[in-house]
């Protein structure tokens, strides 16, 4: 079975306090999860239509684990702390190869 590829970027953020009470909040419920995290931040370059634009990468064992860690209690949990537009993302699950 394929490691899956859990990636958000950040198009706004726009309440720092917020993200970092989600943060908190979803980095434990995440690795409790098995998410193994292997970039976060932002980007050293962007290419083509690439913009730097924060961006987080985070491995799972399979695509059901990253489905299941996002739609986990804990996880919703720390979500709340990103309502009310604190941040606009992109989330998309990748399986790999």
């Amino acid at each position: 079975m394929p490691k899956a590829y859990f990636i958000s970027t950040y198009h706004e953020v726009n309440n720092q306090d917020a993200l970092a009470a989600y943060s908190k909040l979803a980095v434990p419920a995440l690795s409790a999860a098995g998410a193994k995290f292997l970039a976060r931040g932002i980007p050293a370059a962007a290419k083509e239509s690439g913009k730097l634009q924060r961006t987080v990468l985070i491995e799972f064992e399979s695509l059901q684990a990253a489905l299941d860690a996002y739609d986990s209690e804990a996880y919703q949990l720390a979500m709340k702390e990103l309502e009310g537009n604190a941040v606009v993302r992109d989330i998309r699950f990748v399986e790999g190869v």
